[in-house]
Formats: C-alpha cells, sequence, structure tokens
C-alpha cells in the first residue's frame, strides 16, 4: 500500500495564471508559499519560507482563477507529482508539483472575494461541474477569536 498526499495552508506567491488544453479542459497554475517560524535556543526568532508549485484541474481551476489573487491564504489537498520537460535550450528539466484535489478558501469573505463565493474558509470547493459556487449561508467570520 502506498499513500501520495501533500496538506498545504500558503499564500498565493503571484496570481493563478489560468489556460486550457486543446481539449478545453482548464488548468490553473502558481506558486504557493509556506513558512515555518520558530524561536531557537539563544532565543533568536528564525523562519524559513517554502515555495511549492500549485496545479489545479477543471472547474477547480476556474473557480481558483475567479475567487484568488496575490498574497491570498489558501488550503490545499492533493497528490505529488514529478516530471520533466526540455527547456528552451534543449535542456532537461525536472519539477515536482502538488496537483490539488481539494481545497478550501482561508480568511474573511472580503479578502476571497463577493458574497457569492463559498463561505471562507469553512467550505469545500463545489464539484467539478458548470454551477456557479453556492452563495454563502453562514455567518460572517469576522467575529471569530482566532
Amino acid at each position: 500500500m502506498s499513500v501520495n498526499k501533500a496538506i498545504l495552508l500558503g499564500r498565493l506567491g503571484k496570481d493563478p495564471e489560468l489556460r486550457y488544453t486543446p481539449a478545453g479542459k482548464a488548468v490553473t497554475s502558481f506558486p504557493l508559499a509556506t513558512t515555518e517560524r520558530w524561536t531557537g535556543q539563544d532565543g533568536q526568532k528564525n523562519e524559513t519560507t517554502t515555495w511549492h508549485n500549485i496545479v489545479v484541474w477543471g472547474r477547480q481551476a476556474e473557480v481558483i482563477k475567479e475567487y484568488l489573487s496575490k498574497g491570498r491564504e489558501v488550503y490545499l489537498e492533493g497528490r505529488i507529482s514529478n516530471r520533466s520537460y526540455d527547456d528552451k535550450d534543449g535542456n532537461k528539466r525536472y519539477i515536482s508539483e502538488v496537483v490539488v484535489q481539494n481545497f478550501s478558501f482561508v480568511g474573511s469573505r472580503a479578502e476571497v472575494g463577493e458574497a457569492t463565493t463559498p463561505d471562507a474558509g469553512t467550505s469545500e470547493v463545489p464539484p467539478a461541474t458548470d454551477e456557479q459556487p453556492p452563495a454563502g449561508t453562514a455567518g460572517d467570520d469576522d467575529d471569530l477569536p482566532f
């Protein structure tokens, strides 16, 4: 048995790029930053940021492009995929990506979009259909203590 699962909570490093394959399938990609903070034995505060290449397919790709932008926080679940390609100079390049299977918006509605977006921080992405995201039904998250 094996498991290939990545769970990330981070911020978009740039606006999502939406493209369509020749067959018409949507694909969005963007970098995601995750930051680890800790205090060393000497009391010095430290932090390190790791950048992840993110790929989203189908209706989820269109939703991400519509509602998220650079600096926004998002929770992602997916699988790690490794591939290679030849760059413009003919050199073989290798890349690791997280291919998203689910995601949730994080933050207030004002950060994510208008009231027509899924509930920020609590909703899963709608299934891959041509429907619009459901209107929010929960109370405002701005009054939460965390």
